[in-house]
Parts: C-alpha cells; sequence; structure tokens
C-alpha cells in the first residue's frame, strides 16, 4: 500500500463542487441512505454569498480520495463556536491509511481559523459500528441525556405561518 500524497483543498468553485457533490452521493449510497440534495441547492449552500456550509476535499492528484461537508455550530453550554461535521466520506481505497483522521484534523484547523471552533460534533447511525468505532478511537465520545430532533421542511413552513 502506497503513502497517499494527499492535498486538502477548501471547495472554491463548480469543480470542486461537483468532486463534493460525486461524494457525497457516493457516501449516501454506501450508508444506504437517499441523497436529497440537488446539486443547485448544495452550490448554494457552499458557494453561495453566505455559504450555510462548507466543503473540504482530499485529493491526490485528479483522485478524489476523501471529502467533509461541515458548518459552524456554537454551544452556550460549552461556551465556545464549534464545528459540526454533517457528512465525512473516504473513497474505499484510501481506507485504513489515516485519511478520514486527517480529514477531520484539517476540518478543525478550518473551524478554528474561520470562526475559532474549538470542538467538534457529528451525528452517527445507530447501526454503523464501525463508523462509531472509528470515532470513538480517534476520542469522540457518544452523547448521553438528550435526543437529537429534527423539525422538516413543511414543519418549519407551518411554524412560521402558525406564528405570524
Amino acid at each position: 500500500m502506497h503513502k497517499l500524497a494527499t492535498l486538502f483543498r477548501d471547495v472554491q468553485d463548480t469543480d470542486d463542487l461537483a468532486r463534493l457533490d460525486e461524494a457525497l452521493r457516493t457516501l449516501s449510497a454506501d450508508i444506504g441512505e437517499e441523497y436529497a440534495a440537488p446539486s443547485a441547492t448544495l452550490a448554494r449552500a457552499v458557494l453561495g454569498a453566505r455559504p450555510a456550509a462548507h466543503g473540504l476535499l482530499a485529493l491526490d492528484g485528479d483522485q478524489t480520495l476523501g471529502a467533509a461537508l461541515y458548518s459552524p455550530v456554537f454551544s452556550t453550554v460549552r461556551g465556545a463556536a464549534g464545528v459540526y461535521v454533517s457528512d465525512l466520506w473516504v473513497s474505499k481505497d484510501a481506507r485504513g491509511q489515516g485519511l478520514g483522521a486527517r480529514l477531520l484534523a484539517q476540518v478543525a484547523r478550518n473551524g478554528a481559523a474561520g470562526w475559532q471552533a474549538t470542538w467538534l460534533k457529528l451525528a452517527v447511525y445507530d447501526h454503523s459500528h464501525s463508523a462509531q468505532h472509528f470515532y470513538q478511537r480517534l476520542g469522540f465520545e457518544p452523547t448521553s441525556g438528550m435526543q437529537e430532533m429534527h423539525l422538516g421542511a413543511q414543519g418549519v413552513a407551518d411554524l412560521i405561518k402558525r406564528t405570524a
């Protein structure tokens, strides 16, 4: 197995965005989830005037080895800004070579430089034991005492309408 000559690059243009989109689509297929983000929506989120997310690519020449999608988050309990990593993908050929940890470290560096982030947060599916084990080896700890809750697009629209 050769040492990966990896270049980390922030998603900055439509070519980078296409690489990110392909990586995230592959991730969704790998974990058996539907990929619901149209390319135009991802473009607005990452390349728009007020980005809602940041993309990071791990490249070896023309080959995309990994990708991350992440966003700023702030916690009053922690008293500091952090990074929410919504997606992390490493190609099958690059797995087991430390690239996932290196991607997360670069995300942490980017968050620290961009908004003084001092911690990382992510979610792992209950059935994804290998991912849980990977993150725990890096020092991530499961959160207890809280339940993640979501309000979907229709629920948001209804909330806004109900309180107008």
